[in-house]
């Protein structure tokens, strides 16, 4: 365990070394997207720049040198979260192109008219909306795990959801509102007991802590790469050789078919099954960049130094009247959603980019959350290990002033 060099770090990010306003940037805006490296920044441009070519498609030089990091780059993300072998690694467009894909293939296969589904009250959209539109499709229903006032999952409650008709359960491993790191060893423990497969949506988690698909035995595990800084419009969808051999294609089109004719197509082997059209080349070895980024600081020299940003910023956010933080876990990442007595979040974002600093507002796509609390709407501050104690110290500043204003 080593300390963050974090002025080393900032030199790193380009984006964080400007002013908004004619003040310094404070970017508290990471759940939503990261920023990103020099070194995923400087790949993708040497790939427009220099080795631009479609994969799988080609027998010409850049074709074949851009299929082979294409490749590679799957081998590394098998490797990160140690999934038993490449297959298992499908490319998509993100989290939520995940969870769709999931949703629509495994539903198709496995979920007839009265099945079930369980999720949880502290979902993300995402990963709500495809199920249920499974459900009106297939005459199934949702069961839905709800969570305490701190934000944690009641698990006595979820264990009594299971019967006969469950399918699948799909539940964040992370809160991208409350923060809470969901007990999931446990939660895919008790549905395996019951032969039920589990998805877990890892995209507040990956960028977060270290990831172990076969240690959790997790069936099915999804993430942005966006989340964990790199490029916009990749994503990946882990699952289990076994589910995935069984499971349908969701598109059709070029590469994940062996032969097509008008009478018959036969679909390709594993990963490419589920890959149809031109892939995101560029996004997939920008993520291998952003990956081995992280492994050069060390997964767990990060959680180390945002627990830290996570403890001060509770400390000093409770230090000013009239605001509420929602989400109290003691088993929570650096993220802290609150509002303010009598002040509206989105006033309060407005006065607080006016400072430099950028916060969320509104339901976090995660309405029925606001639902839980009674409220329409937050503000979210989310931490990263490139974020300092300072800047935190200029959010409570800027909300102290923001009081003053509105109130």
């Amino acid at each position: 365990m080593v300390d963050i060099d974090l002025q080393k770090i900032r030199e790193d990010f380009p984006i964080l070394n400007q002013k908004v306003y004619n003040k310094p940037l404070v970017y508290f805006d990471n759940g939503a997207t990261t920023q990103k490296p020099r070194a995923v920044i400087e790949k993708i441009n040497e790939i427009h720049s220099l080795t631009n070519s479609s994969t799988h498609r080609g027998v010409h030089y850049l074709s074949g040198l851009m299929t082979e990091e294409y490749e590679a780059s799957r081998e590394k993300i098998r490797a990160f979260i140690n999934a038993k072998d490449k297959s298992e690694i499908i490319y998509t467009s993100g989290t939520t192109a995940s969870i769709n894909l999931l949703a629509f293939s495994f539903g198709e296969k496995y979920i007839s008219e009265g099945d079930e589904i369980i999720i949880s009250e502290m979902e993300h959209h995402s990963n709500i909306v495809p199920w249920q539109l499974l459900c009106e499709r297939k005459k199934a229903s949702i069961k839905v795990t709800p969570f305490d006032e701190n934000g944690d999952l009641l698990i006595d409650e979820y264990k009594n959801l299971f019967t006969e008709k469950t399918r699948i359960v799909s539940i964040a491993h992370t809160s991208n509102t409350l923060g809470t790191v969901n007990p999931i060893k446990e939660i895919i423990d008790i549905a395996h007991s019951h032969n039920v497969p589990v998805l877990l949506d890892g995209a507040q988690a990956i960028q977060h802590e270290k990831i172990d698909v076969q240690e959790l035995d997790v069936d099915f595990y999804v993430f942005s790469a966006h989340k964990i800084y790199g490029p916009t419009g990749i994503g990946i969808l882990y699952g289990k050789q076994k589910w995935l051999e069984e499971m349908p294609p969701w598109q059709g089109g070029g590469n994940m078919v062996k032969n097509v004719s008008f009478n018959k197509t036969t679909y390709n082997n594993l990963p490419y099954k589920f890959e149809a059209g031109t892939p995101n080349y560029v996004g997939a070895v920008g993520l291998t960049k952003a990956l081995e980024y992280i492994e050069n600081i060390g997964i767990e020299n990060i959680r180390t130094y945002e627990n830290k940003l996570l403890h001060y910023s509770t400390q000093e956010l409770k230090k000013i009247e009239g605001l509420r933080i929602f989400g109290n876990s003691k088993n929570k990442i650096s993220v802290q959603i609150f509002n303010i007595d009598s002040v509206h979040p989105y006033d309060t974002a407005m006065i607080l980019d006016k400072l430099g600093i950028a916060v969320r507002t509104g339901s976090h796509c995660a309405q029925p959350v606001m639902d839980h609390f009674g409220i329409d709407s937050t503000i979210r501050a989310s931490m990263v290990f490139y974020n300092s104690f300072e800047e935190i110290d200029m959010l409570v500043e800027g909300i102290k002033k923001a009081q003053l204003m509105l109130q």
